[in-house]
């Protein structure tokens, strides 16, 4: 795997919208909070753009990932939020560049794809991180910016444990031992990559999951679709992180499997070592998790221990 180089204060963050539109007031204030955070901001042509659901058209958005990467000026890219859009651009990335100029580049939820695309098609380590619209605009808690800079910032980021804030505790699902580079994120866009160029390679890997706003049976048929693809069996092991608002409807609980009975089902019974509640996700406060990097998944201890540098001095 392609190792990003750290990055320092001072440096320039890129601003990219790859998939979902935000409001020019949430643009600014991502600017002033990562100005304020100590580096210097460029802001893509995608962040200002509206084109239905999407933040412009898909070559604007795709020619904002490919700029970013190419332009020596920018030493790190942070999308501005997710919503849908990045499995529009998968085939329209140049891998071959960004592969040679590889970058510091964080997001979430939507943006699985594109840690995906980057991690299959250029090699890159990638951060499940905090983006700056709904996150660092509004002023990120100590505890993600902690963990923010524990993964990317050159003089902070190493080896170790990623911990759960406060008394948040990690549930073991399975015991054993597992160790591979994670990968993975939102669940329902793993899914969708199944079937394409881009489909989700799960051997010798760890598996992260984390989902939004999804029934039971929704989380039951996403899963059910990664075992019947093989997806859970090529795992070492499963990290299940947050999953919020995925509980039965309300006055429908009586008519539903809750979300651990599903969980059961189809996790446990596959016998992989497995901690969830990992909080990583669409959750305050958040851990940032380096997608790429080699780690170590105790499910005697409910610990996830990182095992090499995500990144290159």
């Amino acid at each position: 795997m392609i190792r990003p180089r750290g990055l320092i204060f001072g440096d320039t963050i890129g601003i990219i919208a790859p998939a979902g539109p935000s409001t020019g007031e949430k643009v600014e204030a991502s600017h002033r909070e990562l100005a304020a955070m100590g580096f210097k901001v460029k802001i893509g042509s995608s962040c200002y753009r509206k084109y239905g659901y999407l933040a412009g058209e898909d070559s604007l958005r795709a020619d904002d990932i490919n700029s970013m990467f190419e332009d020596g000026d920018v030493d790190g890219i942070i999308c501005l939020r997710g919503g849908y859009g990045t499995l529009r651009i998968l085939d329209l990335l140049d891998y071959d560049l960004i592969a040679i100029n590889p970058k510091v580049f964080i997001g979430y939820s939507d943006i699985t794809a594109l840690h995906i695309a980057l991690n299959l098609k250029a090699g890159l380590v990638t951060f499940h991180g905090p983006m700056a619209a709904p996150d660092i605009a509004a002023g990120l808690d100590r505890f993600s910016m902690e963990s923010l800079y524990n993964s990317i910032l050159g003089e902070r980021a190493g080896i170790g444990k990623l911990e759960n804030p406060g008394d948040e505790k990690v549930e073991i699902i399975n015991e054993g031992i597992a160790e591979g580079t994670i990968i993975g994120g939102n669940l329902s866009l793993i899914v969708s990559t199944l079937g394409t160029p881009y489909e989700v390679d799960l051997r010798g890997k760890l598996l992260f999951i984390e989902e939004i706003g999804e029934r039971p049976y929704r989380i039951d048929r996403m899963l059910n679709h990664l075992r019947l693809a093989g997806k859970l069996k090529d795992a070492e092991g499963i990290i299940l992180g947050d999953f919020r608002a995925c509980d039965p409807m309300d006055g429908k609980e009586e008519h539903s499997l809750s979300l651990r009975q599903v969980i059961g089902d189809i996790i446990e019974s596959i016998g992989k070592p497995c901690i969830a509640n990992v909080r990583a996700g669409h959750c305050k406060p958040m851990i940032t998790i380096p997608l790429g990097a080699k780690a170590r998944l105790d499910g005697y201890s409910g610990e996830l221990e990182v095992l090499e540098r995500p990144i290159m001095d």
